[in-house]
């Protein structure tokens, strides 16, 4: 494993300082570690996500358990993890859990680092100072601090109903641990946003997703490799706000909404009869429809034309590789 990313550091003034802070940083620190995960190139989500990709995970029980956002280490067929002291650690895959976000490996050799607790996200308020930090220790730690915690919704069919937004955001914010003033674990790292505020000034931030989430389906995905709940009903159409409509910007590949004909252009006006305008209006609506495999009918605008597209959805974890069960 290349240590290449390790070559660069959060400026010295952007650092925690740390009598600032309630807790030992850099013991914290050493349970943050780099991961790499190889994909399998026939998996489906190869194309979008690619075969190679690297972030961080963070330590969350002494048997070596690691928690890490679900996108890095989805349909991975090998993963590596690298601690703070150069040794590498091979693991694999425990569970990809779509609907947190969530994603979790299981170290194949003894970690002596201590994990990291876990904290209460909900608690936590707007205003409050946190650290970003993924694997390398101080150098790559950030303070930043929370900038607003709101819904969250993504074109791949994600829904979040209060995630946590930071600023200033963290370059490499993939799986990286949020940590507060106690050291305890709020979150973990997704993605790279921007967003406005009242006065339409832009704001870079990065957004997380809350630890909150993790303890309702975290038995599940130990012993199934996923959550035994009822899947959401999936369609495999990227929708994209623009100017108060939804526009059909991508489809997955073979995927139900493909399949049912729906194109790229086409906007959507309503589901099931209720018209929609953005893009949580819209998850929400299908989702009360039932569970993956409810037929869903889409109300659409196409060359100036208004006409019904009905989708049978399905289970999106169907079409992708599952972890193999140790």
């Amino acid at each position: 494993m290349s240590e290449d990313n390790l070559n660069w550091q959060i400026p010295p003034e952007n650092q925690p300082k740390p009598e600032e802070w309630k807790f030992n940083i850099s013991a914290v620190l050493a349970s943050i570690f780099s991961l790499r995960a190889e994909i399998p190139e026939d998996a489906y989500t190869a194309e979008v996500l690619g075969t190679e990709r690297a972030g961080n995970g963070v330590l969350i029980n002494s048997e070596g358990l690691v928690l890490t956002i679900g996108y890095l280490i989805a349909e991975a067929e090998t993963v590596w993890l690298l601690s703070n002291d150069g040794e590498a650690i091979p693991a694999h895959v425990v569970a990809y859990d779509h609907r947190t976000g969530f994603g979790l490996v299981q170290a194949l050799a003894k970690i002596t680092s201590a994990p990291i607790p876990l904290g209460h996200s909900r608690s936590s308020q707007v205003g409050d100072p946190v650290i970003i930090a993924g694997h390398g220790g101080m150098r790559h730690a950030l303070a930043a601090w929370i900038a607003a915690k709101r819904e969250f919704a993504g074109y791949w069919e994600y829904l979040l109903d209060e995630a946590i937004f930071t600023t200033p955001p963290h370059p490499n914010w993939g799986g990286a641990a949020v940590l507060n003033r106690d050291g305890k674990l709020l979150g973990i790292g997704s993605l790279f946003v921007q967003k406005f505020d009242e006065f339409e000034n832009q704001t870079d931030a990065n957004m997380i997703v809350p630890i909150e989430l993790l303890d309702p389906v975290l038995d599940d995905l130990l012993k199934f490799g996923r959550s035994l709940e009822p899947q959401h009903p999936w369609l495999g159409a990227y929708a994209a706000e623009s100017d108060g409509q939804l526009l059909v910007a991508g489809l997955a590949d073979g995927g139900p909404a493909d399949q049912a004909d729906l194109r790229i252009g086409d906007t959507i006006i309503a589901v099931a009869g209720e018209s929609v305008d953005d893009l949580a209006k819209m998850l929400r609506k299908v989702w009360s429809l039932g569970s993956a495999g409810v037929e869903v009918p889409l109300t659409i605008m196409r060359d100036s034309n208004i006409c019904t597209v009905i989708i049978t959805s399905s289970d999106r974890m169907l079409y992708m590789k599952s972890p193999r069960l140790h």
